[in-house]
This record gives structure tokens, C-alpha cells and sequence, in this order.
């Protein structure tokens, strides 16, 4: 244990929960219901001020809950974030760094690929593993991405598996489907309609014992598909409002505000409305653009980039978490959290006990209306991303965030608060700060054991992406 594992030696006890046996007898375990959208953009809600995405049912969510303005994944690209909401655990601890099973070396790039876990490995001890001992039921109804045969959900403590292997995309939104537990259907049939239909049968079939519910929905992930009627709704709504999107995108967010107010509904028919805790978050910032199409994806304005890159646009995440006789409604935290704080949190309001190091810290003071220090968070992701993104590392702490990039070694210092869009770089003007910070950084890798990218000896400079076409080359950093 080090000083910059975040609080990781707490009491992961809820005075909810800490009354005594009798409390414990007589009161219902919370169940939660734990959502993670894939490549959601941190403004893609209504919620959160998008202009024209209709997200009512969400909206409604958020009102009931702690709605945080400053939340983040843990890594800009999917797997490792995933492996850290079921851990607790930064990516750098885990050895899972990037997408799984990620890309193939660059000849020419600058930097090796650094080699990292290919799935979750079982010595791990996950959510819903340290949740069974309580008697809780868990089912992962969506993408699962942590590895296939041996390592699936079901190998990892959850009781159902539906739709999860170590694939990262679906082959296509509409049936006939061949995931996981989840065949057949016709073209009429979405798949975001279907995994929501399984976990409101889950929840239905609950029996009165607390259950944890992990739906990460493959939406809005690549291929970016939606139903034609929900297309050309947003079609028109943006000609009348003067506005360029892309309506299947909005689509594809409306299919996921749908899902949740479809299980909201199930929640409340089965009596258990009061009883359950939901969280609702993205993997990593929104996808800026898909393959060669100029036309962005989403926009994550006024955060800088998107997927792939450790810029906010990168790694800000919308976050709703409601608790409810708890959380009071329409409240807002601009606290700086991240992806392990979900594991802490959940598990606290459990009354569990983690059975491992975690570096995440409870956010239940928060959602109690209480208030909570500022904790410094990192990331490091030594590899290059399919959206242009290249290795590097970074921390926030209070106002200000550093990136390192670990190809030259230079830093990019930025004040959050007055600088959202990333555009000012002070690590000239306030280098003890950024030496500071940067030195920070270096001390909570060696404390997690990151590994660190390797010069490549094939580089040249001159020939550097000669060669690389299409799926091989990076993309153009986007400002």
C-alpha cells in the first residue's frame, strides 16, 4: 500500500447499513443497477445540455439524482476502463492498459507497443464477487470485452451472462443475433432493445434477493446504426433548428434513453423502486469520428478531442448516481471522480468489504449531501489509439491537469477552470507547478508498477507512416 493508492484503507461500511444486526435483519438490501454506455460523450444528454439529443427519461434519472459535472473514465478506451468499475483498481495496476486485444506495433512508430493483459485476470477479485457473500444475484446483460472462453462473466462471480464475450462491437444492431445466451430475432429486432428486455426479466425474476444488474450496453458504440423512423426524426429536427449532427447518432442516444425508462418502469412495477441504487456512466469520452468520415461522430465541445486521447474529450464521462431516501434529488457535484470511486461506492452502500488493494474512494459523503476533499486522479495509456491519440500519461489535481507524453517527454499544463477546452498550455509560465505535478505522476506509476513504453529502434523520422494505410495509420489529431 502506498500514499497514492486513494483512500484504500477505508471502512467500506455505510452507517445505512452499520446499526447492528437487527438494522441488517429487518432492512431490504439496496440492488443496484449499474449502466455503462459505450463511447457516450460527457454533454450527450439533455441533462448535461445537448442541443438537441431528447433524453427525458435520463433527465428524469438525474433529477432524483447526484448528477457529477466532473466525472471521468479510467482510461479514453474501453477495456481497461471496464476492468476498473469491476476492480476498483487504476488500469496501470491492472496491466490492462488498452482495448483488448488492441493494435498491431506501428513499423515506424516512435514507441514499442507495450504488452498488457489480454482479459481480467481470475486472480482478481470483481464486483459481484465481492458482493455474493451477502447473498446478492448478478448478471452482466451487454459487452463484456474483459476476454472470452475461461474469463467471461460468469467466470468472473457474475450468476448470468447475456451478450458478453471478448468482443468490443456488435456485428450490427438489428437480429438475427449471435451473442452470448442471446440468439435469433429479425431485422425488426434491436439489440438495445433486447439486452433491456433481458434485464428487466433478471430484475423480474429476483425473488426478493438483492441483485446487482451490470448492463454495459454495446449503444453507442460502432457500427452506428438506429432505427429509420428514429433517424429521420432527428433528421428533421436539426434542418428545423439550423443545426449539423449526425441524426443516427441522436438516434442511437434515444434508444438508450428508452432502455432506461423501460427498466425505470419494470423497477417500480416490481415494487423495488426504493430499494434500488443506479449508476449511469460511459467507458471513455465520445467518438469523434468513425473511419475516413469527415462528419464527426459527436461533439464533445467544449472539451478538447475525444476517444483515444487523455484531453477531456477524451475521458470526461457523464455520471448520474441515485440512491434513493439518500441522494437528494437535482443535486450537482463538481467533484473530480473516476471509475475505481464507482467500485468503492457501490460496495460501501453494500456494506461490503473489498477482499483487495483498490484505489478508489467511496463517493458516499456525496451522495449523502456531504462534502469531500479534492483527490488527485491518473491515467497512463502507453499506447497509440485508432483515433490518433499517442502514449502518454496525466494527472489532475484541484484546478489544474498535466499530460506527459511519453514519445519527447514534454508536458502540457492546463487550469481547468478557466481553460475547459484545453487550449492554453502553462507549463512555460508555471514550471514549478508542472515540475511538481509531473514528478507526481512519475511517483504514482512506480507505486502501481505502470510499464513504460520502449524506443522503438526501427524508427525513422523520415519514414515515419510510409506505408500505413487506412486502419494502420493514425488519425489526425483533432483540436
Amino acid at each position: 500500500m502506498t500514499q497514492f493508492t486513494r483512500s484504500s484503507r477505508r471502512t467500506f461500511l455505510s452507517a445505512a447499513f452499520g446499526a447492528g444486526a437487527v438494522c441488517a435483519q429487518t432492512r431490504r438490501k439496496p440492488s443496484f443497477i449499474v449502466v455503462l454506455v459505450d463511447d457516450l460523450g460527457w454533454r450527450d444528454w439533455g441533462c448535461y445540455g445537448h442541443p438537441y439529443h431528447e433524453t427525458p427519461h435520463l433527465d428524469a434519472l438525474a433529477a432524483e439524482s447526484v448528477k457529477f459535472t466532473q466525472a471521468y473514465a479510467a482510461c479514453p478506451v474501453c477495456s481497461p476502463t471496464r476492468a476498473s468499475l469491476m476492480t476498483g483498481r487504476y488500469p496501470a495496476r491492472l496491466h490492462l492498459t488498452d482495448w483488448i486485444p488492441g493494435r498491431k506495433q506501428w513499423p515506424t512508430s516512435k514507441l514499442l507497443t507495450v504488452p498488457f493483459e489480454q482479459q481480467l485476470p481470475l486472480a482478481e477479485t470483481t464486483l459481484p464477487e465481492t458482493l455474493k457473500p451477502l447473498g446478492y444475484r448478478s448478471a452482466s446483460i451487454g459487452k463484456w470485452h474483459l476476454g472470452g472462453e475461461g474469463f467471461s462473466p460468469t467466470d468472473q462471480g457474475f450468476d448470468v451472462n447475456i451478450g458478453g464475450d471478448h468482443r468490443g462491437s456488435p456485428p450490427g444492431y438489428f437480429g438475427p443475433f449471435n451473442l452470448v445466451n442471446l440468439k435469433g430475432g429479425t431485422k425488426a429486432d434491436l439489440l438495445t432493445d433486447r439486452l433491456t428486455e433481458e434485464a428487466a426479466q433478471f430484475i423480474g425474476d429476483a425473488a426478493g434477493r438483492p441483485f446487482l444488474v451490470y448492463l454495459p450496453h454495446y449503444t453507442v458504440h460502432t457500427p452506428i446504426q438506429a432505427p429509420d423512423a428514429l433517424v429521420e426524426k432527428y433528421r428533421r429536427k436539426m434542418a428545423s433548428l439550423g443545426m449539423d449532427g449526425n441524426p443516427t447518432y441522436a438516434a442511437m442516444v434515444d434508444t438508450l434513453d428508452q432502455s432506461i425508462g423501460r427498466l425505470r418502469e419494470k423497477v417500480k412495477a416490481a415494487g423495488l423502486d426504493n430499494d434500488t441504487v443506479w449508476i449511469v456512466t460511459s467507458d471513455n469520452g465520445g467518438l469523434r469520428y468513425e473511419g475516413k468520415s469527415p462528419k464527426p461522430v459527436t461533439d464533445n465541445t467544449p472539451a478538447r478531442n475525444g476517444k483515444g486521447h487523455l484531453y477531456e474529450g477524451g475521458i470526461r464521462v457523464p455520471l448520474l448516481i441515485r440512491w434513493p431516501g439518500v441522494t437528494r434529488g437535482g443535486t450537482t457535484s463538481a467533484l473530480p471522480v473516476t471509475t475505481p470511486d464507482l467500485f468503492a461506492t457501490v460496495v460501501e452502500i453494500a456494506g461490503a468489504r473489498p477482499r483487495q488493494t483498490i484505489d478508489g474512494r467511496s463517493l458516499v459523503p456525496v451522495l449523502r449531501g456531504g462534502k469531500m476533499s479534492d483527490s488527485a486522479l491518473f491515467w497512463h495509456y502507453p499506447h497509440y489509439s485508432n483515433q490518433g491519440g499517442t502514449p502518454g500519461g496525466a494527472i489532475r489535481d484541484g484546478e489544474w491537469k498535466l499530460i506527459e507524453f511519453y514519445e519527447d517527454g514534454r508536458v502540457e499544463l492546463f487550469h481547468l477552470a478557466s481553460d475547459a477546452g484545453e487550449r492554453l498550455n502553462l507549463a512555460e509560465k508555471h514550471r514549478d507547478r508542472a515540475k511538481q505535478m509531473r514528478a507526481r505522476l512519475d511517483a504514482w506509476r512506480k507505486s502501481v508498477g505502470a510499464v513504460m513504453p520502449k524506443v522503438n529502434p526501427a524508427y525513422d523520422p523520415a519514414t515515419a507512416d510510409q506505408g500505413l494505410t487506412g486502419a494502420e495509420k493514425p488519425t489526425a489529431p483533432i483540436g
